[in-house]
């Protein structure tokens, strides 16, 4: 018998004030069964991060040619690519090629910090590819928030992320290990 995704609903309301852009979202969150709590809340926070109307969830994990959340064109192109986790270089440098800009959410902070001192050299060249990292303890810590039924505020400047819901408040930061030449939308 196959196991079955776990729904999770989050009503968020966002202020980027670096984009001047405010914004009210329902979204749907379909938790894979292989999928951690830290990687879904993960992917929650980086559609926080580039929020628009046209930024969209994926088939994530079930698909090996689509990234975790994309947003397209009106001719169907691929504005931005996001990926969690530690992808190959080959995957990189396709999304790099498909999309005008590509940004990776690095975790996972033992084999990440291993990842990124291997890969660092190879992906440098890629100029339209913006790595961000978050560590284990802040990624421990956006995980309280998740719930099947998330009320959620955001508030992003300066790079520092707020987020708050009835019960708790956190502040988060990435570090950048990689930045795009691409003048981006978003975090």
């Amino acid at each position: 018998m196959a196991l079955k995704a776990t729904i999770y609903k989050a009503a968020v309301n966002i202020a980027d004030m670096d984009r001047n852009f405010f914004y009210d979202a329902s979204l749907t969150l379909a938790q894979h069964p292989s999928e951690t709590e830290q990687r879904m809340m993960l992917r929650l926070l980086a559609w926080i991060c580039h929020a628009d109307e046209r930024l969209i969830f994926t088939r994530g994990l079930s698909a090996e040619d689509e990234p975790e959340i994309w947003r397209k064109n009106d001719h169907n192109g691929i504005e931005l690519w996001v990926e969690l986790g530690l992808p190959d270089e080959k995957r990189l440098k396709k999304a790099c090629n498909q999309s005008r800009n590509v940004v990776l959410y690095a975790y996972g902070e033992r084999a990440a910090k291993v990842w990124w001192a291997q890969a660092q050299s190879k992906l440098q060249g890629l100029s339209n590819l913006s790595i961000r990292y978050i560590d284990d303890e802040l990624l421990a810590q956006l995980v309280t928030f998740a719930n099947r039924s998330m009320t959620l505020q955001a508030t992003l400047q300066d790079g520092t992320i707020w987020l708050s819901d009835a019960q708790s408040n956190l502040e988060l930061h990435f570090t950048e290990w990689q930045m795009s030449d691409w003048k981006h939308e978003g975090m």
